[in-house]
């Protein structure tokens, strides 16, 4: 399991979209990048379907996701 909280791009709010880890200052769950991207979605269509998510987040997300597996 991730280590969000070292992920400077995502934030868990009580009460916020039931507690799940989404992107900072947004209610998009990170989990919604990697369904979108699991069903064959590039990062550019992920971008323009959630307009509130940044480039830099989801590289920040992907990058962290990637270290979380080198370390492992």
């Amino acid at each position: 399991m991730l280590d969000w909280f070292r992920c400077s791009a995502v934030e868990r709010i009580p009460g916020k979209v039931g507690g799940a880890w989404v992107f900072k200052g947004t209610r998009v769950p990170v989990k919604a990048l990697f369904e979108n991207l699991e069903s064959g979605a590039r990062v550019d269509d992920f971008l323009a379907w959630f307009p509130g998510v940044t480039r830099e987040q989801v590289d920040a997300v992907l990058q962290h996701a990637e270290m979380s597996l080198v370390e492992a």
